[in-house]
């Protein structure tokens, strides 16, 4: 056999090897460092488990995972780029494309930028269907807590912003059934901005799913002394005689005084200053009277 040939032999046996080598390496999970050795197996899995970790991580209970297909669509993040730093790297780093090599102090800047470009489009994805099913299933598990109120009988509520730009408000949690706001019950909550849930989520949810209205409390505390309901009458008296505070003080800024006569001040005439008084402020207490006495 030729010379020639025979080494023609031997390259190619070699060149053979070292492709079912490679092969094997792939299967096994360590391509990634036979075609780049530069990157480690452990920088290889923080950078593809990036949106994994800040899911699971304590404090971002509240956020629910974005689909992958959503934050690739430049039209779903059209308007973000003006608000976040370094919005390419951290784009690539939600994406698992980050490749840059840097050091910690701008490793740690392109992480913060993430963070806040995932709550952005966080914002915008938990309006979609995909979204607001996702939010549905948290709500449902009670992961945002349950309202405060007695009786609301621990209703689940919902987080909210109380505006859409960052850095106004932190996050809020809204019950349905009293339809009242309420702060964050741990402390790693209370510090997410409200941008990230935005101002229309709550109430679109509801709009898609009906049947999760719930049925609105009219339960209301009633004060009593030793069992005993509280006097309507005595209610009646301290609204009439706030109100009547109020009016002299306005009548005293106008430069009006000494409209109203007390007892003994006058005869005929003061008793008819105090009917008309009482007429007027009769008037005023009507409604809160009858539905107090009801």
């Amino acid at each position: 056999m030729p010379q020639r040939v025979w080494a023609e032999l031997q390259l190619y046996a070699e060149e053979l090897t070292l492709l079912n080598m490679r092969d094997s390496m792939c299967t096994s999970g360590d391509a990634q460092e036979l075609s780049d050795p530069s990157v480690s197996s452990g920088e290889e899995d923080l950078i593809c488990d990036w949106t994994e970790e800040f899911i699971s991580s304590r404090g971002n209970e509240y956020f629910c995972e974005i689909d992958e297909d959503y934050l690739t669509d430049r039209f779903n993040l059209t308007g973000i780029n003006t608000e976040v730093q370094y919005y390419q790297y951290a784009l690539d780093l939600v994406t698992d494309v980050f490749d840059f090599d840097c050091d910690d102090e701008m490793r740690e800047a392109i992480e913060k930028s993430a963070r806040h470009l995932y709550g952005m489009v966080h914002a915008r994805y938990i309006t979609t269907t995909r979204g607001l099913a996702k939010m549905l299933d948290k709500y449902k598990k009670g992961d945002f807590g349950k309202c405060p109120r007695v009786d609301c009988k621990q209703e689940h509520l919902l987080p909210m912003g109380m505006s859409d730009i960052p850095n106004v408000q932190t996050v809020k949690l809204y019950c349905a059934k009293c339809e009242d706001l309420y702060n964050p019950k741990s402390s790693r909550h209370s510090t997410i901005d409200g941008a990230y849930f935005g101002t229309s989520f709550h109430n679109i949810i509801f709009q898609v799913y009906p049947a999760l209205v719930p049925d609105k409390s009219i339960r209301r505390h009633e004060p009593k002394i030793f069992g005993f309901k509280v006097h309507a009458a005595a209610a009646l008296q301290r609204y009439q005689e706030k109100k009547r505070e109020e009016i002299l003080g306005r009548l005293k800024d106008a430069g009006i005084e000494n409209v109203f006569t007390e007892d003994g001040d006058a005869a005929d005439g003061g008793e008819m200053d105090e009917d008309d008084e009482g007429e007027l402020m009769d008037g005023e207490g009507m409604d809160l009277g009858e539905d107090l006495a009801e």
